[in-house]
């Protein structure tokens, strides 16, 4: 079983906070996506030994463990730690099944992510099943375990904007849900009586960052090409929106960096109305001119 170094796996250092974990976990998920390296499966493994560390290091009690016994790779027989035998908890489960994290994770969390497997824990280290704690029999005298489950969930700005269906695995359970057109990052979805024993699912929404559009309140940024001549004289460009394309009419004499806006092309409101676009203008010149476009910049280089 190799020793995995879920530090080292996302860059931080072990005195990392929370924020700097968070911080790192993002960029990376981002870089490795899957959206993003379609067929890559070393940036699919990648992207779930991400997923595997963040899930440890976001979760105060899954990190504490790690740094006390994960130089052995398996929590001592007997161990009782806070929260020892809960289900999986904290860190992004979105597109992960716990159960498919590496043998050092198992190790030392189970397949459902209980600290030590099942049954380190509880007195005399009994193997006790989830029907048992469901209130099947035997240990659990007829009372439901009832276990709210936190993670958060990864979506695209685009499926952000227009809403998305999602698919998730909680607790070896496949839970469909619908990302509402709008939400924002840092939003909460509940799935009432969706986890162990009817207690909730509790999902908070992750927007990756896009390379194309800027969310700053309402409002969208983006950048489009604009040709020399256009810029100089004016003329309509075209704009990738989120929602689609838009028409620009750039004024004569635009330069380069120019802000302008397309009017209730930005991120959906509450009210059903919707902010603005900004777009900055990037001006641009023809990779190779011909003779007769060298001539006339070089009258226009004379007039000047």
């Amino acid at each position: 079983m190799a020793y995995k170094d879920y530090y080292d796996v996302l860059g931080v250092s072990r005195g990392a906070s929370e924020a700097d974990i968070k911080s790192a976990y993002r960029k990376l998920a981002k870089q490795y996506h899957p959206d993003k390296n379609a067929g890559d499966e070393k940036a699919a493994e990648r992207f779930k030994e991400i997923g595997e560390a963040y899930a440890v290091l976001s979760d105060p009690e899954k990190r504490q463990v790690f740094d006390q016994f994960g130089h052995t790779g398996q929590v001592p027989p007997g161990y009782g730690g806070p929260g020892a035998g809960g289900g999986f908890q904290g860190g992004d489960f979105s597109g992960f099944d716990p159960g498919q994290f590496s043998d050092f994770f198992q190790g030392l969390f189970g397949q459902t992510g209980r600290r030590g497997g099942a049954g380190q824990g509880f007195p005399g280290g009994a193997q006790v099943n989830l029907e048992d704690l469901l209130g099947g029999g035997g240990m659990g005298g007829g009372r439901r375990f009832v276990q709210n489950v936190e993670g958060e969930l990864q979506v695209t700005l685009a499926e952000a904007f227009g809403g998305s269906d999602e698919v998730i695995n909680v607790d070896g359970k496949r839970l469909s849900l619908r990302v509402p057109a709008g939400t924002r990052d840092g939003a909460r979805l509940r799935l009432a009586g969706q986890g162990p024993g009817g207690g909730d699912v509790l999902l908070t929404i992750r927007v990756l960052e896009d390379a194309r559009f800027e969310l700053d309140g309402d409002h969208l940024t983006t950048s489009v090409d604009v040709p020399a001549p256009v810029a100089a004289l004016g003329g309509d460009v075209t704009v990738q929106t989120l929602s689609g394309k838009g028409n620009l009419s750039v004024p004569p004499g635009s330069s380069g960096g120019r802000r302008m806006r397309l009017r209730g092309q930005g991120w959906p409101k509450k009210d059903g109305t919707r902010g603005d676009l900004y777009v900055r203008l990037n001006v641009t010149m023809p990779a190779a001119l011909s003779d007769e476009q060298k001539e006339l910049y070089r009258r226009l280089r004379d007039l000047g």
